[in-house]
Formats: C-alpha cells, sequence, structure tokens
C-alpha cells in the first residue's frame, strides 16, 4: 500500500470541481461565441442559472464515488448514492440537481426498478457519453493508494475502472477511455507525465483481445500526436473520447492550471465536463497551490469537499 497525502487527494479534487464549476454557465455554447466572449474566471448564471462557483453532475458523481471508495469497494453502494443524487439532491452544490446526462438518467432508472448495479450501465455504441470519464479520477487515486504506484500494470484494476465506468456507461469505448484517464492520473501521481501512464495502459489493453481492436478509436489520445494538433482539430464535444482528448491536449499544452482550464472551458460545448477532466489531472500536476485562490474561495461546499478528501486520505 503506498497512502496518498491529503493535499494530492485534496489539489484533484477541487481541480476537478473547480473546472466544473468554470464551465457550468458556458456550457452548450460554441466556440465561436467563447471567442468573442471567454471565460476568464468564475461567473454566474449563464446556461443554467447558477451562482458564481456552482458545480454539476460531474463534481456530484465524482464525491459520490469518493465517499463510497472510503468505505472500500462496493458497486451496489456507489449506484445507491448515485440515485439519491438523482432522487434527492443528494452531493449537490445548492441541493437541487440541475443537470444529468442520458446514459445516466437511463442506467439508473434501471437500478431503480431492480437491475444490478453492474447491469445498469448502457452498452451500445451510442451509450458513450463522457458521464462515467468525468467521475472516475477517485478510482485512479484509490487504486494508487491501496494497489501501489504501478496499478496501471495490474489487471484486476482494470477489472474495477470498467466496473466503476459499466454502472453507467458499459460499452468498452468507455470503459477503456477511464482506463487510460486513470492511468495518465497515476503517471502524475508519481511524478511523471501523462504520456507514460497513456503508454502504459495501452499496452495492458493490447493484451486484451476483446479489448485491443478499440485501440484504433484511441490513436489520437497520445502525448506526441495531441502535442500537434492544432485547436482547429480538436472536439469537445460530449462523445467520451472527445472530452479525453480535449482535456489531455489542454494539459499538455499549458504551462500552470489557470490556463489549462480556461482553455478547456473556452473550447465550447461540453464545457463543465471537459472542464472538470481537464481540472483533476491540472490539480495533479500543479498541486493545490496551482489553483486559483479567487476561484477556490468562491467554489460552493468547498469545505464540505475538503473533508470528504480527508476522510478518503486516511481510508487508503
Amino acid at each position: 500500500m503506498d497512502r496518498i497525502c491529503l493535499d494530492t487527494v485534496r489539489a484533484a479534487m477541487l481541480g476537478l470541481a473547480v473546472g466544473d464549476a468554470l464551465g457550468v454557465p458556458v456550457e452548450f455554447m460554441d466556440r465561436e461565441a467563447l471567442c468573442q466572449n471567454p471565460v476568464t474566471g468564475m461567473r454566474a448564471f449563464g446556461a443554467h442559472g447558477q451562482r458564481a462557483g456552482t458545480w454539476s453532475d460531474d463534481t456530484s458523481m465524482a464525491l459520490c464515488l469518493l465517499e463510497s471508495l472510503t468505505g472500500g469497494v462496493d458497486y451496489t453502494d456507489m449506484m445507491g448514492r448515485f440515485l439519491r443524487w438523482a432522487e434527492e439532491g443528494y452531493m449537490t452544490a445548492h441541493g437541487e440537481v440541475f443537470d444529468m446526462g442520458i446514459a445516466t438518467r437511463q442506467a439508473l432508472v434501471r437500478f431503480a426498478q431492480g437491475t444490478p448495479a453492474l447491469q445498469c450501465g448502457g452498452r451500445g455504441t451510442y451509450d458513450n457519453g463522457n458521464g462515467s470519464l468525468m467521475r472516475i479520477l477517485p478510482v485512479a487515486l484509490y487504486l494508487h493508494g491501496v494497489f501501489g504506484p504501478d496499478f496501471p500494470r495490474c489487471p484486476e484494476a482494470y477489472d474495477l475502472i470498467h466496473r466503476a465506468s459499466a454502472l453507467t456507461h458499459a460499452h468498452p469505448i468507455s470503459c477503456m477511455a477511464c482506463g487510460l484517464y486513470c492511468a495518465a492520473a497515476n503517471a502524475l501521481l508519481c511524478g511523471g507525465e501523462v504520456g507514460e501512464g497513456l503508454e502504459t495502459a495501452k499496452a495492458f489493453y493490447r493484451t486484451v483481445p476483446e479489448l485491443s481492436p478499440h485501440l484504433k478509436t484511441f490513436v489520437r489520445v497520445d502525448a506526441a500526436v495531441l502535442r500537434g494538433l492544432s485547436r482547429q482539430e480538436i472536439c469537445s464535444s460530449g462523445y467520451v473520447v472527445h472530452t479525453l482528448e480535449a482535456a489531455l491536449w489542454c494539459l499538455l499544452r499549458a504551462g500552470d492550471f489557470r490556463a489549462c482550464l480556461l482553455e478547456a472551458v473556452n473550447l465550447g460545448e461540453d464545457t463543465d465536463t471537459v472542464g472538470a477532466v481537464a481540472g483533476g489531472l491540472a490539480g495533479l500536476r500543479w498541486g493545490l497551490a496551482g489553483i486559483p485562490e479567487e476561484w477556490l474561495a468562491v467554489l460552493a461546499r468547498r469545505e464540505e469537499i475538503e473533508a470528504l478528501c480527508s476522510a478518503f486520505a486516511k481510508s487508503v
């Protein structure tokens, strides 16, 4: 076991929440509109009419997962917390749910009707939204703490990642996107570069016959390839591969947390999720001190997020 320090957990989860909150007011805006009126800091109102610093389903579901993993791995418990979020406003910024993906909603309906947790996620090609990728970061933190820094070489670790994705998104592309992201996060946790983690995950997937054919979908999820792409070549839709590419592209080109997150949300479209996915990695790369204090100062329920991080860090 390689214990993970509290500041690292805080940097990851607060980074995710900040990225989500930066993107919430401009969700669905296109890139051209944001070029005319770019995000430069926390905004109020906008797409969902929320106050500045409000985060959405990305952070809510990630916090549900973080809290669940504090007690160990229990997929039914994870889904139970997601259902409480959807039905009761549990683990929300202000007591209400104002955004939920279609695939997630469908999976939670199945769970509420009695379907076992691991059979709830959609398995079709059109079920590859970014709803599991946006919340998977706590799994990477858990695996690093419990399995150790070499977890991306461990088949059991990928089994956990894929099952955590499959609660709502069970298609191999969604599961593999989560695996690649967790390996990239682990590389940062080890003081390395995301490209190292991506290559380690791809090496693993090449050994799995039922998954290796899908690697062609992730040909651009490569540090060298992404560094060579222009802004016009990056898509920021809700498709899981687009979100993963966009978040990594922002991380690879930025010099600090602020630049990474502003690049992410100003790509437009699914701004909160691209922001959240990039923000978690940026928090790991530049640490808690790298997150602008003026953004943290208005972040909804910051103290409660930090308390959840503290409980988690003590448990792994």
